[in-house]
């Protein structure tokens, strides 16, 4: 999953002697110009923002470059959309009269304005009645219910590599020569080089004056290079590994992207050139990437700032190598929870690097991610209907979502939870929690006598969902696409030059969507129990089995004993597995089938987590697989915790039977004891590369003890360096809500 807009709250770029100055210029800048041209109105309130929220250089920075967004702005990652305004948090400043009595007024009156006109809120006045009556305007993190829509553009993947071939003069060369195709575009993004440019210079000369008042003679010569870095960036291509970084980074934090591609494979040939040529020591290379590292840290989004090293289809792999390398030893040094540092691998490539990726993961770090290519790769190229040459570009992006790098888009702008589809189904169409009639009337219990009448009831939510979020979907694309150009974006997006489009409006190459599914492994568990208990063995009615749910297992502890003792995913059990396999290709066959009826290029699950499957399972009722309401559900397709009961090899071999070829990524989590990555590292390495030969896509892996786990709960002080695999991100152990801590711990350990 990306940010949301509560990303935006955290970064609010408030200040104590002016609050809120910065969001009523820009809003000034947008009402002057909100019925200009999209080009001209979106590279104004650029402007507008930048450099005014870029933050100064800090002690112990190599290079420049930390941002911090406002209340009100314009972004597609950070702020969610496009224009948006965190409504929510300005008013919380209103209440205790932090802002002074003579400014309240203008706030007030820029809060009335923003809440017809952000692109979120044009997004749900664009989507057909039918659509919002299915998914709820609320906050799906509180509230119960089985699908919601998610207002954001994630996961572009920018393509660096033509940045730093070109530079920005090379870049500018590459857009007059086809300004004639779409002048007014062309002329904005022009416009956000000239940008670009003025933000290196803004940052240059701060550096020089940082420099100049320096005592520390090591910190101004630091400094110095800082600026030195930064002065020809404007007037040639970046030549050192040094600009090459600077650059890159820059112009991701002023596009508003949250990842950062294969970066060895840009990066790679400029670290060799300078160790070669001995501009840079091996050590001085690492010290660089330890401060990109830190960077990547402080723009602070633990589901993204993605960083990837390895795998196929990388030109100078020898180069690239030596950066996957010192990138590891960066990540290892600095023991942060981002960037998400993610190897891909393949039969084939120098063994070396998944030995340094094991070692890593045995020291405690929960990075690097592994995604193996052998599979991947077919995998994407049928999900996404494209070749393996394409598929070979691949890239997971937030919490494992794939895209093609710089190719295609992706974001994912639904969340279904499967497990409310069932029980709504078992409700003929009610909601048990909130009590209302939140699907079609699907049939009542008394009528159904066979479990196929069950599955049928429970596919018809799920499709009545899906259909809708594919709708909208396609119209926050729509809405993007006229709203805003997205300048940053489209200057490095594949055909947007050659089509003289932007890349929300027939720009991108691939334009395709993926929705979130959650809940589907106690999903398949329950309709395990429902067929096996219900209808095969008929030990307890439908009627019995729906009324012990709504009493929440309360005096039915025996009728819950049962549901438990049924058989469950990740035991490698032939009925638990088979019922898994059924409601993952269901839910993912009809997903990918909306795209073609809603004129996307692609339409897939994908099966992630965060902390959601807590979040999410607050508000979900009591299930046949026994959980209890308000509990977890399960962490990604990984088996409910607690309930994987026959060991690591039948936990593995359940999961290599869901078919990775009709998604668009899943998350497998692993929890190890410390014992397996040191005493019995070559049962580890033996276990992992049989996972892998027989179809295992990657793993998220977390090496710790129980004792720790507990030892954290109870003395959080003491343990701020233990770090976990949550979902598709990792965190402080410490800094986690109790109850996604209670769900990490209730994990299986494999030892």
């Amino acid at each position: 999953m990306v940010a949301t807009l509560q990303s935006v709250i955290r970064l609010a770029n408030t200040r104590p002697d002016d609050p809120l100055a910065q969001e009523l210029t820009f809003t000034a800048t947008y009402r002057r110009l909100r019925d200009a041209d999209p080009v001209e109105r979106e590279l104004s309130c650029l402007r507008v923002q930048f450099p005014a929220i870029l933050q100064p250089i800090t002690a112990g920075d190599l290079f420049a470059g930390r941002i911090r967004y406002p209340l009100v702005g314009f972004s597609p990652e950070p702020g969610g959309l496009g224009y948006y305004c965190s409504d929510s948090a300005i008013r919380a400043m209103l209440e205790p009269l932090s802002i002074p009595p003579a400014r309240q007024d203008p706030v007030r009156e820029m809060l009335d304005f923003w809440r017809t006109e952000t692109t979120t809120y044009r997004t749900r006045a664009a989507c057909p009645d039918w659509v919002n009556r299915v998914l709820p305007e609320d906050d799906w993190q509180a509230q119960s219910g089985m699908a919601f829509p998610v207002y954001r553009m994630g996961g572009t993947q920018l393509n660096y590599a033509t940045l730093l071939r070109l530079g920005v003069p090379g870049l500018r060369e590459e857009i007059q020569q086809r300004q004639a195709k779409a002048p007014a575009l062309f002329r904005g993004m022009l416009g956000a080089l000239d940008l670009l440019s003025g933000c290196c210079r803004h940052y240059a000369a701060q550096a020089r004056t940082l420099a100049d008042g320096c005592p520390d003679c090591v910190r101004a010569a630091e400094l110095t290079a800082i600026a030195s870095t930064l002065e020809p960036l404007s007037e040639r291509a970046p030549a050192t590994f040094r600009e090459a970084i600077q650059l890159m980074w820059l112009y991701a934090l002023l596009s508003g992207t949250w990842n950062y591609g294969r970066m060895d494979v840009y990066l790679g040939p400029f670290l060799a050139r300078d160790l070669d040529s001995s501009a840079l020591t091996e050590a001085e290379a690492l010290g660089l990437i330890r401060s990109l590292w830190r960077l990547i840290r402080a723009y602070d989004n633990q589901y993204n700032n993605r960083v990837f090293i390895g795998g196929k289809g990388r030109p100078n792999e020898v180069a690239a190598d030596r950066f996957a390398r010192l990138a590891m030893k960066a990540t290892l040094a600095e023991r942060l929870t981002q960037p998400q540092l993610s190897l891909r691998f393949y039969r084939g490539q120098d063994p070396s690097l998944m030995q340094q990726a094991l070692t890593l993961l045995g020291e405690g770090c929960t990075f690097p991610i592994l995604y193996n290519d052998d599979v991947n790769i077919p995998a994407v190229a049928a999900a996404f209907n494209v070749t393996e040459a394409e598929a070979t570009e691949y890239l997971p992006f937030g919490c494992g979502e794939h895209i093609l790098n710089h190719r295609s888009v992706g974001t994912p702008s639904g969340v279904i939870n499967l497990l409310t589809c069932l029980e709504v189904a078992l409700h003929n169409g009610r909601d048990p929690v909130s009590g209302r009639q939140a699907g079609p009337a699907t049939g009542e219990l008394r009528k159904f006598e066979k479990f196929e009448q069950v599955w049928d009831a429970y596919r018809a939510q799920v499709e009545r969902c899906v259909t809708a979020l594919a709708v909208q979907e396609k119209v926050e694309y729509e809405v993007a696409g006229v709203t805003a150009p997205f300048l940053f974006l489209s200057m490095l997006y594949d055909d947007c030059l050659d089509r003289g489009r932007s890349i929300f409006a027939g720009g991108a190459r691939y334009l395709g969507g993926t929705l979130e599914a959650y809940g589907n492994t106690n999903t398949a568990d329950s309709l395990t129990a429902i067929d096996e208990l219900v209808f095969r063995q008929k030990k307890l009615g439908l009627t019995e089995l729906v009324a012990a749910l709504d009493a929440d297992f309360n005096g039915c502890e025996s009728l819950r004993r049962q549901l438990l003792a049924a058989p469950k995913y990740g035991n490698d059990h032939p009925v638990a597995d088979v019922m898994a396999q059924r409601v993952h290709e269901h839910v993912c066959r009809v997903t990918r089938e909306q795209a073609a009826n809603v004129g996307l290029d692609s339409y897939l699950i994908v099966i992630i987590n965060n902390s959601a499957n807590v979040i999410l399972g607050k508000n979900t009722a009591a299930s046949p697989d026994g959980r209890r309401a308000t509990e977890a559900m399960a962490n990604g397709n990984n088996p409910a915790p607690g309930l994987d009961r026959h060991g690591v090899t039948a936990f593995l071999n359940s999961l290599v039977k869901l078919d990775p070829n009709v998604h668009a990524g899943a998350v497998q989590n692993m929890k190890f004891s410390r014992s397996m990555f040191t005493v019995h590292r070559e049962k580890a390495e033996a276990l992992l590369a049989t996972y892998f030969a027989q179809g295992g896509t990657q793993a998220m892996i977390t090496v710790v003890s129980r004792d720790d786990l507990e030892a954290a709960m109870r003395e959080p002080e003491k343990w701020g360096h233990l770090m976990v695999r949550v979902g598709g991100f990792s965190a402080r152990f410490v800094e986690l809500p109790r109850d996604v801590q209670l769900e990490v711990l209730q994990r299986t350990l494999y030892e």
